[in-house]
């Protein structure tokens, strides 16, 4: 069960406004203010994700077109069919239900641990990416006001609903009729694995990084086997990405621009003598 956007919101001014008071305290304050504060951040962006999630598709007129001219372009692209995919796990009732406990509850928890892990281990680098997944988020909500079905609302091209069947669905019933279920595109779980495999492998220097890439990798595989999201959908995820990762980069540009840089202090010559020449 996620946290309501409204009682997230709550606990983001409760925390930044106890970050303000803990900075005060003699002992330690500005040890454990830095945490607080973040934590208070990052409630307030989930609040805002929350809220913007539920208003991101009002409406269920255009969905199943707009799935259609998704499949019909994924044709024309050569890209395999996600029904091949989904029939390799279709056989394997556990593996099926393994894969719909892996979509709904790895993706958010995976984010919390990868925040708690950079702001810890690369306090530097923190902000940055702090500041890129807050922007391919946005950008990814913003995306979702188009309808579009998910592959496992189609059942004419030959998708079956694995969460749905398992009773293990964290949409419940409603079908097309229920419009949150048409915030397919892009893929948010998609966006954020690659979001955490980008990071780790940028600013850690273990050796065993690599492994991160495994996440993004099982993720695509989960969406398209249990027929939550075409291939587009993470496609559509990634490039959002790197058009956040542009965005910041350029902000933090124009932002160093602007900065006023402390004047350097040139020490009087007076009673230096001249250097001979």
């Amino acid at each position: 069960m996620l946290l309501a956007w409204n009682l997230a919101a709550v606990m983001a001014a409760c925390l930044i406004v106890s970050s303000l008071v803990v900075a005060r305290v003699p002992w330690r304050g500005a040890v454990a203010e830095g945490p607080v504060r973040e934590t208070g951040v990052v409630l307030a962006l989930y609040a805002l994700w929350q809220w913007g999630g539920g208003l991101a598709v009002t409406h269920v007129a255009g969905a199943v077109d707009n799935a259609r001219w998704v499949w019909n372009v994924e044709t024309a692209m050569r890209l395999p069919s996600e029904v091949s995919v989904q029939r390799l796990v279709l056989p394997h009732p556990w593996l099926v239900q393994s894969l719909n406990v892996f979509y709904a509850g790895v993706h958010v928890p995976a984010l919390i641990i990868f925040l708690i892990w950079l702001y810890f281990r690369h306090r530097d680098a923190y902000p940055r990416w702090r500041n890129v997944g807050a922007l391919a988020t946005g950008a990814m909500l913003a995306v979702q006001l188009i309808p579009v079905a998910p592959p496992r609302l189609m059942p004419e091209y030959g998708f079956v609903d694995t969460a749905l069947r398992y009773g293990q669905s964290v949409y419940g019933p409603g079908g097309i009729q229920n419009a949150p279920q048409l915030a397919a595109m892009p893929s948010v779980h998609v966006g954020w694995a690659f979001f955490i495999a980008l990071a780790v492998v940028t600013v850690s220097t273990s050796r065993w990084r690599w492994l991160v890439l495994l996440h993004p990798a099982a993720t695509v595989f989960v969406v398209v086997a249990t027929a939550n999201h075409w291939w587009m959908d993470g496609i559509v995820a990634v490039a959002l990405l790197i058009l956040a990762l542009a965005t910041e980069a350029l902000a933090r540009t124009i932002a160093g621009r602007f900065v006023r840089r402390p004047p350097v202090l040139i020490p009087e010559r007076e009673g230096i003598p001249e250097p001979v020449s």
